[in-house]
């Protein structure tokens, strides 16, 4: 990642990684600068806007590759496809496989250098330059950007077919949702030694919760992440 001086032109590496020749180069700029090197509140804002729009322009581009790819597929392995796809460690994933992480422009006093600020900066910076590339183009670039640099992710072993492990598919949902990990908590344990019961509760950030019973703490919480992720599934 860059510091904070202005881009200028767009290079040629870059013009080919998001394959689009923008009418308004200002627009691809905004996208590759981190609030953080932003200077004022207008800067943050459009920024900011570029992301909200790409996120749901993504959504909608990795639905559609979901639905020709997988034409048999019911809805619920569909949208645990989807959630797998557009959360913010995949779509990391994706631009620094593509190199986009050294045109982002962040204050270099803030120390991004890895961890989860580098995946939440990559995440956004990505989101963001799909919501300029719609913004400029309409959505078949934004949709070819897309289909290119997710193209190896959908073709990988683990995605031949959806996440199973319930535990993993509620904190891949949250996560796609903005929400911090899901939080366990043994409630109840009973019977003997060599047979016990255990109860537990998990909860997601915003206290949606769900409980359920197992003979073993892990299936308990299997159970319960299984619950709740139903339950988050079925509300609108």
């Amino acid at each position: 990642m860059s510091g904070g001086g202005p881009i200028g032109a767009v290079p040629a590496d870059l013009a080919g990684l998001v394959g689009h020749t923008f009418a308004d180069p200002d627009l691809l700029q905004t996208a590759l600068t981190h609030p953080s090197a932003g200077g004022h509140r207008t800067a943050r804002r459009a920024y900011e806007r570029l992301e909200f729009l790409g996120d749901r322009v993504l959504a909608l581009a990795i639905t559609e590759f979901l639905l020709e790819r997988y034409p048999d597929e019911p809805e619920g392995e569909l949208s645990r496809r989807l959630v797998s796809l557009v959360r913010a460690e995949a779509i990391a994933g994706v631009a620094e496989t593509a190199g986009l992480g050294r045109f982002v422009r962040t204050d270099a006093s803030a120390g991004f250098g890895g961890g989860k600020a580098r995946i939440s900066i990559l995440s956004d910076a990505c989101e963001a330059v799909i919501g300029a590339l719609y913004l400029d183009g309409g959505l078949e670039p934004a949709r070819g950007f897309v289909r290119r640099h997710w193209a190896g992710v959908l073709d990988s072993s683990h995605a031949h077919r959806p996440p199973d492990d319930p535990k993993t598919l509620l904190q891949e949902w949250l996560q796609g949702k903005g929400h911090a990990l899901p939080q366990y908590e043994v409630i109840d344990r009973d019977g003997p030694a060599h047979a016990p019961h255990f109860t537990v509760e998990v909860r997601a950030d915003d206290g949606r919760s769900a409980r359920a019973a197992g003979p073993s703490k892990r299936q308990a919480e299997k159970a319960a992440a299984r619950a709740l992720l139903a339950a988050l599934e079925a509300q609108p």
